[in-house]
């Protein structure tokens, strides 16, 4: 894999990916950010649920789940179908899931349509099993300003997904999505997740290996290897976790976190940011940041304009997008009993499902823990 360092390096020392050593700067009362209330924001936006992508994923598994009964629902028959009655069927399953719900609560209904078993008149006006509408679908909301526009996004959705363990394949690529290497990519980048931080298609992009661990914590790798850190963040995140992070510019490390969007930090997607480890330091040191909660990554990818496009369309990478539990699942994220949680590549095709789980099947066993 090319790589341009002198292209690339203007670009680190001015983006919140930047190394753990940091250029100094004035602080400000007006552009300082308090740490202590970015922790606070990133823990409501848990709370209320504001994950967007969080949202998509529940698009995603519904649409998956709605595209399997529709498979075996179209099963062969032996009786002649008439064309024009299948399209018209299959213009009703579209319009029944958002239109029906809304537009036919209050219209009257045609007796034709009414099935046969027919209730009291009376019982149509209840609302029951109009346009569509299941006992699962029922519309939960109390506002009465509501629009017709959004009411299908209070529609409880019959596919519950795990917030702590998701994962679909996305068509693009964006900052706080994974690369999972394909299964036949050797080198360095065999097996891997690599955590994009940016992406520009006339810049290049830039990511970052999350699941190769090294042995022992950032004093011993410090230590033993050539590394541009101040001595005191070595010393407040002694304990901390260190990962290889690519073959670019090994020498400096960052930081990955989900403390919070704290000054000198860059939030890639929610939950999960890089950067701003004088910031972290600070609050290490009055105990309120847990320094095994801090990933540091030796390293990182990049890639020149249009490279990274080139490589998956010949099939070099599968995109995805992923929880934030399992992007920093070596920076103190919980690990349940459904996770492989030494294998980070396989786990998240096997989260990924269909072909990408009989991938996951065919050729995991190797683990994260390995020299890159």
């Amino acid at each position: 894999m090319t790589v341009r360092t002198l292209l690339l390096f203007p670009l680190m020392a001015t983006s919140a990916f930047a190394p753990c050593r940091q250029w100094h700067h004035i602080d400000t009362a007006m552009n300082s950010k308090n740490s202590e209330r970015a922790h606070i924001e990133r823990n409501l936006e848990e709370m209320m649920g504001n994950d967007w992508r969080l949202f998509r994923a529940n698009l995603v598994a519904k649409e998956q789940a709605e595209a399997s009964h529709q498979r075996k629902n179209d099963t062969p028959s032996s009786e002649p179908k008439d064309y024009g009655d299948e399209k018209l069927a299959h213009q009703g399953q579209l319009g029944e899931l958002f239109a029906g719900a809304i537009s036919s609560i209050f219209q009257k209904k045609n007796s034709s349509r009414v099935a046969s078993g027919r209730r009291h008149s009376s019982d149509i006006f209840d609302g029951d099993a109009i346009g569509g509408l299941s006992d699962d679908d029922k519309i939960v909301t109390d506002d009465p300003f509501v629009s017709e526009a959004e009411l299908p996004l209070l529609m409880k959705s019959k596919v519950k997904i795990n917030k702590h363990r998701w994962a679909h394949e996305i068509p693009h690529v964006e900052p706080g999505c994974v690369l999972l290497a394909n299964e036949k990519l050797g080198g360095v980048f065999h097996q891997t997740v690599v955590l994009i931080v940016q992406h520009d298609e006339k810049t290049g992009s830039i990511g970052i290996v999350i699941n190769r661990p090294l042995e022992g914590d950032l004093q011993k790798v410090a230590s033993q290897a050539n590394c541009n850190l101040d001595l005191s963040l070595k010393m407040a995140f002694s304990k901390s976790p260190v990962s290889y992070g690519g073959p670019v510019l090994q020498e400096e490390l960052s930081v990955i976190h989900g403390f919070g969007e704290v000054e000198g930090s860059t939030k890639l997607c929610p939950g999960v940011y890089v950067g701003g480890s004088e910031e972290l330091m600070n609050e290490v040191r009055i105990n309120r940041f847990d320094p095994h909660h801090a990933l540091f990554v030796k390293g990182h990818a990049a890639w020149v304009p249009g490279q990274l496009s080139r490589e998956i369309k010949k099939g070099v990478w599968y995109t995805a997008a992923v929880s934030s539990d399992l992007i920093l699942r070596y920076a103190g994220a919980v690990v349940t009993e459904e996770d492989n949680a030494a294998d980070l590549w396989s786990d998240i095709l096997m989260c990924l499902g269909g072909k990408y789980a009989e991938i996951s099947r065919a050729y995991a066993g190797r683990g994260d823990k390995r020299m890159p």
